[in-house]
């Protein structure tokens, strides 16, 4: 089985900047990746990773999530796609030099989209990429849509695909991104509590207080993904999806066999 890791946009780079990446926070994330892949040799990763403060500002900008028409400028296309590459070579380089075996696979090269979801996308590479003890690192990425023109395919997206459309069914995925998921944004209410777990019996309740993201994000804010897992959750036996911070330490402890006493885990019961 396989666990595939999200390292959140908002998380390895300031969203509010322009191409701002977290060096400091990639280095050390890649590091517990490294220290983990040490503990369990046998734990097989796939990472995907947001563009954050690289792609979703050209996104944004030139209307690109919402479709172009056929005559329209796609210079927007090229910079989101040239912006979610930089990114990702900063991120494959950080996970080589701590040891881990990274390799990109860009996800456009092979997506067909219509109406911002995925039609068809050959995932043989990200497979035969695992079948060769390597970890591949995807991305948001922009697409070509058959319906709008262009659309952009959020991290979660080629997540869900992986775990619903392909033989690559993971035991668990990890999400870095927000602390957990709260009965409130504890940003605006600091009495917010942390949800521990969500399972059928509060999902409602949990979506009815989900909120979006607090920068420009053009993939759909937190509902969205919440939606989006829990639909994984219910389709997959056995799939965990925990929600954590990038604390120090956290994601190798998530990765580990043992509990943390923090974070949100969804999963069907």
């Amino acid at each position: 089985m396989y666990t595939f890791i999200k390292l959140g946009g908002s998380v390895i780079t300031d969203k509010a900047g322009r191409e701002a990446a977290d060096l400091p926070l990639i280095t050390r994330l890649a590091a517990e990746v490294a220290q983990a892949r040490a503990a369990n040799p046998g734990i097989r990763l796939l990472i995907g990773h947001g563009s954050g403060s690289f792609g979703h500002h050209y996104a944004a900008k030139y209307g690109v999530h919402r479709g172009l028409a056929p005559d329209a400028d796609w210079m927007g296309f090229a910079l989101t796609a040239g912006a979610a590459l930089r990114l990702n070579r900063i991120v494959v380089d950080a996970l080589l030099a701590a040891g881990v075996p990274a390799v990109e696979i860009q996800p456009s090269a092979a997506l067909r989209c219509s109406g911002s979801q995925i039609v068809a996308w050959d995932t043989a590479a990200v497979a035969a990429a695992l079948a060769h003890g390597l970890t591949p690192v995807i991305h948001g990425d922009v697409a070509f849509d058959s319906q709008q023109g262009s659309a952009i395919i959020s991290t979660e997206q080629l997540l869900a695909h992986l775990t619903l459309a392909s033989d690559l069914r993971p035991a668990r995925i990890i999400l870095v991104g927000e602390d957990a998921v709260y009965t409130a944004d504890p940003r605006a209410e600091p009495q917010a509590e942390r949800i521990p777990l969500i399972t059928a019996t509060n999902l409602d309740a949990v979506l009815h207080g989900a909120g979006g993201s607090h920068a420009v994000d053009v993939t759909g804010g937190m509902r969205s993904k919440l939606d989006l897992m829990w639909r994984l959750v219910s389709a997959t036996p056995g799939l965990e999806v925990r929600l954590i911070g990038a604390r120090p330490g956290l994601l190798a402890d998530a990765l580990g066999d043992g509990t943390i006493d923090s974070g949100t885990i969804i999963r069907a019961e």
